[in-house]
């Protein structure tokens, strides 16, 4: 009998060897207890694989947890499988007109569904132990590569249309299906090898849907708490009615809209609804007599700075005289910012802003008076004064946009009538298709990816990397005080990947194959695949996108 040919495994500096064809999920039971979290993925020398993979080389692992990203967003695909299983299994096929995973909320999916059936607390109890049931059996999740055509057949016959469609744009001549317990569907990313590895999740009826509650990023080893932005969620809410009575919930309706050359009419429609939103806030602003502030606010790359303008016009247009402020301008001089943990300037905390001196300016000119406006020199890391002045008229409005303009403690001198205040962010609710969500985030990581490049001088490795961090600040600076905004502004526009693409598609292959930033720049390139480019030259120079992409007539 001829001996397994035997390879060589390194994990953690640690050389093991294992037989030609062993399987990841064996390497990853004998390494488990070197990790605090469930293993759920390895990745091979910067490419990621399923546990079911085998051995073929020698080679490097390193585990990837669900505490990592990608490990995060396997569990959460895999949870989608399992309660779309469950739910079929629990209803019945015939009964059901579709299931949709529509967007994150607060660590869960809010989905919906229709068919014959009444949506209720006992009807998802029924699917959720259903799902509980499929766990405990541990059944395997199973990839198949199938000829394209076979599988745009197959979709169509299982009533997926959608997901039909958005093969139609697909270059490749194979795709992979994955299959559990005999209900198969198509997925973009990489799932769990069995039922086993889901042991966390929870079904409840929320708004005129439910929702699927999860893991949170940071604790995955229980559910995590379900504490909504029911504003957030509104906006979100809505978004998605517009969309869909625009007849484009998915990449597939837009890539269809695109091919048949009326991307052009896609573009200036939703232009117009956006213009339209940002005149009705303008308009209220102006029929609320004792505001003086508009204070803006909102994460990374959710155009604040394109949104401030735009606004600033329409306010104008309603009679009032808009004078743009920087809180920027309002850093403490360096040599007094406080560190963090590392021994870095906390420049995101409220510490590094001069709260005090903010408020004494703001009170001043809410009184009528004259007061010197700072300027910041970040070069010399102080603050300066170069002479300009400024004081408060009837009809003038100062408007405000920073990192803390929704915290009452950057601006609590101020009068709670003077102010309105806005959060602003890019809440996509376009969707792959009805079961594979594109993330909030994905959307914003994708515009600054092209706006660093442009302005600062940045790869897409760079910004891949400190976009951790970013996200950090914005939990702990931003995302808490989402609720005290009197509006929440969407700033997202359904055609802004398909315009994105051509910019970032060539950052993106420039992320070097053996750094750590690879994994996130190849997942990103997979997900720009399914977009059919539209030219810039189609966008209106006052679009909110030209903040991205360049060439508006504002300043950013």
């Amino acid at each position: 009998m001829e001996t397994a040919k035997m390879i060589n495994v390194t994990v953690n500096g640690t050389v093991r060897q294992y037989p030609y064809g062993t399987a990841y999920r064996t390497i990853a039971a004998d390494f488990q207890a070197e990790y605090p979290h469930q293993i759920l993925l390895v990745n091979r020398e910067g490419k990621l694989r399923e546990l079911y993979k085998t051995l073929e080389r020698d080679c490097t692992l390193s585990m990837i947890t669900g505490a990592d990203k990608p490990g995060h967003q396997t569990y959460e695909r895999s949870a989608i499988l399992l309660m779309l299983k469950a739910f079929y299994d629990v209803v019945g096929r015939e009964n059901i007109r579709n299931v949709s995973a529509q967007f994150s909320l607060s660590n869960a999916l809010f989905c919906r569904a229709w068919g014959a059936f009444d949506l209720n607390a006992g009807l998802l109890a029924e699917v959720e132990q259903r799902m509980r049931e499929l766990a405990e059996q541990a059944l395997p999740i199973e990839k198949r590569s199938v000829d394209i055509e076979d599988a745009i057949a197959f979709l169509k016959a299982n009533g997926m249309e959608d997901k039909a469609r958005i093969l139609k744009y697909r270059i490749s001549s194979r795709v992979n299906l994955y299959t559990l317990d005999g209900f198969t569907d198509y997925f973009y990313g990489y799932m769990v090898p069995d039922t086993g590895y889901l042991k966390w999740f929870a079904l409840e009826p929320f708004e005129d849907g439910f929702i699927l509650r999860l893991p949170a990023l940071e604790n995955p080893e229980q559910v995590g708490a379900f504490t909504p932005s029911m504003k957030v969620f509104r906006a979100m809410h809505d978004a998605e009615g517009r969309t869909a009575s625009m007849d484009i919930s998915n990449v597939g309706e837009m890539d269809d809209i695109v091919a048949s050359g009326n991307a052009t009419q896609l573009i200036l429609a939703h232009e117009a609804l956006m213009e339209k939103r940002i005149g009705d806030i303008a308009e209220e602003i102006a029929a609320r007599k004792d505001v003086r502030f508009v204070m803006i606010a909102g994460p990374s790359s959710s155009g604040k700075t394109t949104f401030s303008h735009r606004l600033s016009t329409q306010l104008l247009a309603c009679g009032l005289r808009p004078h743009p402020i920087a809180t920027d301008n309002y850093f403490r001089n360096r040599e007094d910012t406080p560190k963090d943990a590392n021994g870095q300037y906390d420049f995101e905390g409220l510490g590094a802003m001069d709260v005090k001196q903010f408020n004494s300016d703001m009170s001043r000119l809410l009184k009528g008076e004259t007061v010197d406006m700072p300027t910041y020199n970040f070069k010399k890391g102080v603050r300066e004064y170069n002479g300009d002045k400024l004081t408060l008229g009837p009809g003038d409005v100062l408007v405000i946009e920073g990192i803390h303009c929704l915290n009452d403690e950057f601006s609590h001198s101020l009068p709670k009538e003077s102010k309105y205040k806005i959060y602003i962010s890019c809440l996509t609710t376009l969707n792959i298709d009805d079961h594979n969500r594109i993330p909030t985030t994905d959307a914003r990581l994708l515009r600054r990816i092209e706006r660093d490049a442009r302005t600062r001088g940045y790869g897409a490795q760079a910004t891949i990397k400190m976009w951790p961090s970013v996200r950090r600040g914005e939990e702990q600076n931003i995302f808490p005080y989402q609720d005290s905004a009197d509006m929440v502004f969407n700033s997202a526009l359904l055609y802004e990947t398909a315009l994105l693409k051509p910019y970032v598609q060539p950052l993106l292959f420039g992320v070097p194959r053996d750094s750590e930033e690879y994994v996130e720049a190849k997942r990103l390139l997979k997900f720009l695949d399914y977009f059919l480019p539209i030219p810039a030259d189609d966008v209106p120079q006052t679009s909110l996108l030209r903040e991205f992409v360049g060439g508006g007539i504002y300043k950013t």
